[in-house]
């Protein structure tokens, strides 16, 4: 090891018992410089905490007292994909499918790769560095030749484990298009999930995400994307929460054409915690961004949401960029934190941001029940139809199952 425990220890801010414990993890893997500068940029900050600006409504390092095992396997079953090439990640390994769809490669590399800019993503470090296993797969990278309808269904599900770290690089050649779904099931006491996605000339990716997990978990998914010159990105994710959950998207125009659609709901019952984060940067001119993010918080739930597009001067002209945010607080004592930013320098670009929160409407209600509609099952139905619009966009074969997801939560809760 080319620096030792204590050394690691001095690099931290008064470390926790979490800290310690991702410490001695390290300490347990191969040695590589691209583990150590991710583990450093880690170390710079440690578990992100209220102090962070960035992080001030989701704090990790109070939320994990400890690094340990969950008291709940996994909170759902994965989305159904009959028809996908399968990758689940767990505790102790990962389960690659026997055949793969024309035009996907998968490469397992067992030694560290670099991470640019990890010192803006925090957990993504954190995770680039932990992911490996000795002896074992530390980046799994997709390769994207060609347009293929068969999806890649990557699943993250433990049972009742201490943790669960996974890294996945998706590369997608020129005028190659991938359908990509994520289950995030809970199982572990703290899971994070790091995927990089580089996107080339006419790439497509359509990106559904679906995360669940205990109230006594912590789980991170963090997403850098990087988009080529004409490529588009569509992501769309519905969110459980856990006892802390945060879903980062950090996003780059890389070159001009491109075009990135955000979309996502939350729902969050008693002691449930949604965060949903994205920083998009206009790198190059004539690009289009859509953010649309919808939430559902009963009492003792707290939902957040963070948006920044970053449009600078020059490169960032004839920008295009449109970001709304709303959310409903069903019962007395439901929170949600928002902050919607535009940092623009350049001058000939159209943005725009929204963000409302607030009750069901009375009239709607009563209109319902005056049709017989028992109160719960109408609060149920306009909550539903309220987030349904953020979840248009997903996966075609899976669109139904995110909504069959929501409706069973609001039927049990609202």
């Amino acid at each position: 090891m080319t620096v030792s425990i204590e050394a690691l220890k001095e690099k931290f801010r008064n470390p926790g018992p979490a800290e310690l414990e991702l410490i001695a993890r390290y300490a347990m893997l191969p040695e590589s410089g691209q583990r150590e500068r991710a583990f450093f940029a880690f170390a710079e900050t440690g578990l992100p905490h209220r102090r962070m600006e960035a992080w001030k409504w989701t704090d990790f390092k109070n939320a994990i007292g400890a690094v340990e095992a969950s008291k709940h396997a996994s909170q759902a079953a994965p989305l159904p994909t009959p028809n996908a090439a399968i990758i689940e990640f767990s505790a102790t390994g990962v389960t690659l499918p026997d055949t793969l769809p024309k035009g996907i490669k998968l490469h397992q590399r067992e030694d560290s790769q670099a991470l640019g800019n990890a010192e803006d993503v925090p957990l993504g470090a954190m995770t680039a560095a932990l992911a490996g296993r000795v002896g074992g797969l530390d980046t799994l990278i997709i390769e994207v030749t060609e347009q293929t309808d068969t999806p890649v269904h990557i699943i993250m599900r433990g049972d009742r484990d201490e943790a669960n770290f996974a890294r996945v690089a998706v590369i997608v050649r020129p005028g190659a298009s991938l359908e990509l779904i994520e289950s995030h099931v809970g199982g572990a006491g703290f899971s994070s999930f790091l995927i990089e996605i580089g996107m080339q000339e006419g790439g497509h990716v359509r990106r559904t995400v679906f995360q669940r997990g205990s109230a006594d978990e912590a789980q991170a998914i963090t997403a850098v994307v990087n988009l080529g010159d004409k490529s588009e990105y569509t992501q769309t994710a519905l969110a459980f929460g856990a006892q802390v959950a945060r879903l980062e998207t950090q996003l780059k125009h890389q070159e001009s054409g491109s075009h990135a659609t955000l979309n996502g709901a939350y729902l969050c019952a008693d002691g449930y915690h949604a965060d949903y984060t994205s920083v998009v940067r206009h790198g190059a001119p004539s690009t289009v961004t859509r953010q649309l993010t919808k939430g559902a918080v009963l009492g003792g739930g707290t939902g957040v949401f963070q948006g920044k597009f970053y449009v600078p001067r020059t490169v960032g002209q004839h920008t295009d960029a449109d970001m709304q945010h709303q959310a409903l607080l069903l019962e007395d004592g439901a929170v949600v934190f928002a902050k919607p930013e535009l940092e623009i320098y350049a001058d000939d670009v159209e943005c725009a941001h929204g963000n409302t929160s607030g009750a069901l409407d009375p009239n709607q209600l009563f209109y319902m029940r005056q049709r017989g509609i028992p109160e719960a099952d109408a609060r149920a139905l306009l909550t539903e139809a309220f987030i349904a619009e953020a979840l248009e966009d997903a996966n075609e074969g899976v669109e139904d199952a995110l909504l069959d997801a929501a409706r069973s939560f609001l039927a049990e809760r609202v």
